[in-house]
């Protein structure tokens, strides 16, 4: 596969973005949740670009001295070949830059998506507990997944 290039989420890539939402979530964001996480300075978005297609995003959003990762999809066709971990790897790292007060990370992640539970466990998250009928379309629940800062844990995601 071509070298994956990951940036900052541009305007122009919310089309493409809000299309690999749809095809990976049953109540994926809306445009406008894009829009405003991009004007949201608290927030960062980066895409993966393979050739010149959008092929993932993620957006985390710090709130005081925590941070939660709102949103992490990766075009099907493509899972499972590493582009989660680089999309994640990097908005922590830029988050690491950025916001040094930063102590905790936080997620949900539906509990039958054993691919992201992996994915995030290997970075280095720790399930902490659980929220009962989070998700619609099917209902199920959230597993509530956390990555503290001040570990030895959080050198996976920045070393």
């Amino acid at each position: 596969m071509a070298a994956i290039i990951i940036r900052r989420m541009l305007s122009g890539d919310i089309p493409q973005a809000h299309e690999i939402g749809k095809q990976c979530f049953t109540t994926p964001w809306q445009i406008s949740s894009f829009e405003y996480e991009l004007e949201n300075r608290d927030a960062i978005l980066r895409v993966a670009v393979l050739h010149v297609e959008i092929v993932g995003y993620i957006c985390v959003r710090s709130i005081l001295d925590v941070t939660h990762v709102m949103d992490l999809a990766v075009t099907p066709r493509l899972k499972r070949m590493g582009i989660g971990s680089l999309l994640l790897r990097n908005a922590l790292q830029e988050l690491r830059r950025t916001r040094p007060d930063i102590n905790m990370i936080t997620l949900e992640v539906r509990e039958s998506n054993i691919a992201a539970v992996k994915l995030y466990e290997k970075h280095g998250f720790r399930e902490i507990g659980r929220r009962r009928g989070y998700y619609k379309k099917p209902l199920e629940d959230a597993l509530i997944m956390e990555l503290d800062m001040n570990t030895d844990n959080s050198s996976i995601i920045f070393h």
